[in-house]
């Protein structure tokens, strides 16, 4: 087996930052790639939280003037990951989320600053590192999107290029006069290259300029050649199905695992679920829900958005409340929704439990302690949520988009198919659909056997990075083969 190198390129990454399932994939992708003979380090910019953690750190490049302050380029660990991170300061140095302010408001100089991370990207890629020349410079989102743009534009022989679309709802889209602030030809500005609709985009720079392009499910890689999935880039995607491929998400089941979950009230396997019910009841009492065995417990963790369908759910509340069932939500996001669900919880004490943020601990809770729990995204790219909710014994209810359609065998498509049921998905993405299937669900729990078995394949699906890993590691081989050619 060839060995082969990669950089990859992310805006953040678990443990150390994380704001979305990009960071678990940057956290997980490296260490289960081992296995296949991939050493990728990971290359990300120097947030506070990121230089508290960063161990045994040394400085390999110094700048005085690196996009406007001095800059570092340091090489260091963390948790068995191999970092690279770029220290600007005057770009990084800041409290809080990565990517807004406190005020939920994006950093101006968001397009600076992720130029920058792009750029050392780049010359990392030309070999600046003489001890780590990457054969690949893996790009994820938005945020890398420049950095196969710099190498295409540098006109110098460089590694393989790979970007990774996590969300197309993300673009990086700048005003036009950036290019003159981040060292890209104007030249560069142009329907084959940045531009877009009259400004540029940092993850269309990396869609047009990657030798390939990858996201993070089958199907989500046919939804986003549609001009409504495409969100824009609909065309451009089709003209490049050729190189676009969608490989599904896997998850860290060292983290992921109920036998030893340190932040779950009692640890369980697929052989005993006894457990399980005695999670349930500590939910119930975290969340101020009347205490029950027999009102299945719904659970949500999700942004409130649009996109994630939150707004159907809440006028499902009704169906739920009606049929017996319980809701526990965890999640933030959109205000109005978060009100609104703050309000019906309020209306409805012991039935609706809600918790506005995000807290790790209460998540593994939910996964260990609800019934089902619920996705009822209108566009998932992949989804984690319900990948975690398998390893659980969680049965997933799901609309069918995305990887949430690549994921789950639907309780009535086990006898169409080679793999057993293991949840529950509903079209169109509409309140009717999915009450039906909430009713579904409800009727198949009070089967104790059918719940059981939907349990049980939930258990015995693999939903680690092993085989996952292996894709990649595939399509970094074959392109640095194409470019030897």
């Amino acid at each position: 087996m060839t060995p082969v190198r990669v950089l990859a390129v992310a805006s953040e990454v678990y443990p150390i930052v994380k704001t979305g399932g990009l960071a678990d994939v940057a956290g997980a992708l490296p260490l289960a790639l081992k296995a296949h003979g991939v050493e990728m380090r990971t290359l990300m910019p120097g947030y506070p939280d990121v230089m508290r953690m960063l161990r045994g750190a040394g400085e390999i490049r110094c700048w005085p003037d690196y996009f406007g302050g001095p800059g570092r380029l340091l090489a260091g660990s963390h948790d068995g990951l191999d970092l690279f991170v770029l220290d600007v300061p005057h770009l990084y140095a800041r409290p809080g989320n990565p990517y807004v302010t406190a005020e939920g408001v994006d950093w101006p100089d968001n397009g600076l600053r992720f130029a920058a991370l792009s750029r050392i990207a780049a010359d990392i890629g030309h070999g600046l590192v003489p001890a780590f020349v990457p054969d690949v410079v893996h790009a994820h989102d938005w945020q890398a999107g420049l950095a196969p743009a710099y190498l295409h534009y540098d006109n110098r022989p460089r590694p393989g290029t790979v970007m990774t679309i996590h969300n197309m709802a993300y673009q990086g889209k700048f005003a036009p006069e950036l290019i003159g602030s981040i060292g890209l030809p104007w030249d560069s500005l142009n329907v084959h290259g940045l531009e877009y609709f009259g400004g540029i985009s940092f993850l269309k720079a990396g869609l047009q300029l990657a030798d390939r392009i990858t996201t993070v499910s089958p199907t989500y890689a046919q939804e986003i050649q549609s001009d409504e999935g495409g969100m824009g880039l609909g065309g451009l995607l089709r003209e490049r199905a050729d190189v676009l491929s969608g490989i599904l998400n896997g998850i860290d089941i060292d983290v992921w695992n109920p036998q030893t979950d340190p932040h779950i009230a009692y640890r369980f396997g697929a052989e005993d679920l006894t457990f399980r019910a005695a999670n349930k009841a500590v939910l119930q009492q975290q969340f101020n829900l009347d205490s029950s065995d027999e009102a299945p417990l719904l659970g949500v963790i999700s942004r409130l958005s649009w996109q994630k369908g939150l707004d159907l759910l809440l006028e499902a509340i009704p169906t739920i409340l009606g049929d017996g069932m319980q809701l526990a939500l965890l999640g933030s996001g959109d205000r109005d929704l978060q009100d609104r669900y703050q309000a019906v919880a309020r209306a409805n004490p012991g039935r609706i439990g809600v918790v506005i943020g995000y807290d790790e601990i209460l998540a593994h809770l939910i996964q260990a302690g609800s019934d089902a729990l619920i996705v009822p995204s209108r566009f998932e790219p992949c989804g984690l949520t319900q990948l975690y909710a398998l390893r659980y014994g969680a049965v997933p209810i799901v609309s069918r988009v995305g990887g949430l359609e690549d994921t789950i065998v639907d309780i009535g498509e086990s006898n169409t198919s080679d793999r057993d049921a293991t949840g529950f998905k509903f079209a169109p993405v509409t309140v009717e659909a999915l009450t039906g299937t909430l009713r579904k669900a409800n009727t198949a729990f009070r089967n104790k056997a059918t719940w059981r078995r939907l349990q049980l394949s939930g258990l015995a699906t693999d939903v680690s990075w092993r085989n996952r890993a292996g894709d990649y590691a595939v399509l970094y081989r074959d392109l640095v083969a194409a470019r030897r050619t």
